[in-house]
């Protein structure tokens, strides 16, 4: 074989080495970044179009106390992806979604119901509840202004005129209600009679009670 066929077959042999190789890795990096549907993901990771106010990082809750370590927002990534779909159908309408609580390790349920033992107001960690499944939220609307809709009641107000079904209410306050339910539904979430501000994710009914932790930055 001629010295330059030589040399041009040994140089296109390499650089079809390096192009499988950089292929390989291509690939097998598209699988590593492959994610669980039921993963606990940080929605902050997934969106920046959220407002926050985690009620149990703080005091200003019906506990009167601090439960949480640090105010994060972790769900399974099946829920961000619906959570993430309906806020953009909200901020199409000039609106955005306003959290309260997202998902609670079991530690963080037994630390309810060590203050408050009441199924009326905690859920029995011993059942658990879909919050502890990571497939739930409590959440309300916020305006261009960051100005919360009136929804009639305060979050975790557990009176009868915070349920779904209480109707003395104002035309716009039931227009507000009605706005969050249908556009939450609409994204495959559940809603909950007696908390306007609670919704479900359909999908994620079914996942196992967790007591998955996050590490406070």
């Amino acid at each position: 074989m001629p010295k330059f066929n030589r040399t041009l077959f040994l140089l296109l042999y390499i650089l079809g080495i390096i192009s499988t190789n950089a292929q390989s890795k291509t690939y097998a990096n598209n699988i590593d970044q492959v994610i669980a549907d039921t993963t606990f993901v940080n929605l902050k990771d997934y969106s920046s179009d959220f407002v926050y106010d985690m009620k149990y990082a703080t005091e200003d809750n019906f506990l009167k106390a601090k439960v949480y370590d640090c105010a994060e927002c972790f769900l399974r990534l099946k829920t961000i992806k619906a959570l993430v779909e309906a806020n953009k159908s909200f901020m199409k309408k000039g609106y955005k979604i306003k959290l309260f609580d997202c998902y609670r390790p079991l530690f963080i349920q037994k630390r309810m119901w060590e203050i408050v033992s009441n199924p009326k107001y905690v859920a029995d960690p011993k059942k658990g509840s879909i919050h502890n499944r990571g497939g739930a939220v409590d959440i309300t609307l916020v305006d261009s202004n960051g100005k919360e809709l009136d929804m009639g009641t305060s979050f975790d107000f557990f009176g009868k005129e915070a349920s779904h079904n209480y109707l003395n209410l104002s035309d716009t306050i039931k227009a507000n209600r009605q706005l969050l339910k249908k556009i939450m539904i609409k994204h495959h979430f559940n809603s909950f009679d007696s908390e306007w501000w609670h919704y479900n994710l359909k999908a994620g009914l079914n996942d196992k009670v967790s007591n998955t932790k996050w590490n406070c930055n």
